[in-house]
């Protein structure tokens, strides 16, 4: 199984909701699950380490499904069958398999999109089981980042779609909000699939061999993980490219427009925080994205010999140059 440090983080956690006798006796365990490695998970390591834990106090069990979705329900039952005392789900497919795998161990979800769509939650304000978090995506983003592509290039009339089917909890939703708004928009959408890093090379090809310009890249967490070759590659075959975190920008994708995952990330180190103190998973509210932002790429720009407009550029919260 894949078992790996958080950035050199962690062993351990703070004071516990249990006597100091049955702290010094034993350490409680909590499981990190995800699909892929996440960049952004740094901030999670950053908020822990800022709310005072340190070595000796925690174990974490890290299981990590690279990229395959169906891998994470059986290492959602692993985590359980240790057991650990808390697992905490990055993003929607993880968190749901959490969930199918325990009613009673507490699960700290970071950034799904509609927790109460995917059963996850009664409410976001009643969570009412054993399920809380941070949920990260909000209606209209996927038209939005369309909308960028247009003030690209205006009078686009088509754009391909990079999206994954694996992950089809969250991915399904997304295209089919995108779909609605490229049908008000009047843009024609082409959508190619890619599973994993391997099929990003004949993906963007394929979609370049369409005379596109365009490419708008669903955000999920393998096209975060591997953003960088996704922005090479459309770099390479003279792609404008529009994904949907911060991070990919930071890697090279010319520009995003989404919720503020660092947020949810922190959020989420929070809510370990206090259920590790005491509260209940039923009683602590879905805190939802209140930050979205727009990251242009110059770098990017410039190696495409391609500029943003003046009002792009004003609007961006960040411009990475």
């Amino acid at each position: 199984m894949n078992r790996r440090p958080l950035i050199g983080l962690l062993a351990g956690s703070l004071a516990l909701p249990i006597t100091a006798a049955a702290q010094r006796a034993r350490r409680p365990r909590i499981g990190y699950l995800a699909a892929s490695a996440n960049p952004q998970q740094r901030f999670f390591d950053e908020e822990l380490q800022r709310l005072g834990y340190g070595p000796h106090t925690v174990q974490f069990e890290y299981r990590n499904a690279d990229g395959d979705f169906d891998r994470l329900p059986a290492l959602a039952r692993e985590l359980v069958a240790m057991p650990v005392d808390l697992i905490v789900a990055q993003v929607t497919q993880a968190a749901v398999a959490a969930r199918s795998a325990t009613t009673t161990i507490p699960i700290v979800m970071i950034a799904v999109s509609d927790p109460v769509a995917s059963g996850l939650v009664a409410t976001l304000a009643r969570p009412g089981g054993n399920v809380t978090g941070t949920s990260a995506v909000a209606a209209g983003v996927a038209g939005k980042q369309l909308e960028i592509l247009r003030e690209l290039i205006p009078g686009l009339t088509r754009t391909a779609v990079l999206w994954n089917p694996a992950n089809s909890v969250f991915q399904q939703q997304q295209l089919a909000e995108l779909r609605a708004a490229a049908a008000q928009m009047g843009i024609r959408l082409q959508v190619h699939e890619a599973r994993s890093e391997a099929d990003l090379e004949p993906a963007l090809a394929a979609i370049a061999a369409t005379g596109s310009r365009t490419v708008q890249v669903m955000g999920e967490p393998v096209f975060v993980t591997h953003a960088e070759r996704i922005a090479v590659l459309a770099i390479r075959h003279r792609l404008l490219s529009v994904g949907a975190t911060r991070a990919m920008a930071e890697a090279g994708i010319l520009a995003t427009y989404g919720p503020n995952y660092e947020d949810a990330f922190r959020g989420a180190a929070a809510y370990v925080d206090r259920i590790l103190k005491g509260a209940r998973p039923a009683d602590l509210p879905v805190e939802r994205s209140q930050r979205f932002e727009l990251v242009l790429n110059r770098r990017t720009a410039r190696a495409l010999q391609f500029e943003p407009s003046a009002a792009l550029l004003v609007r961006a919260e960040r411009v990475i140059d």
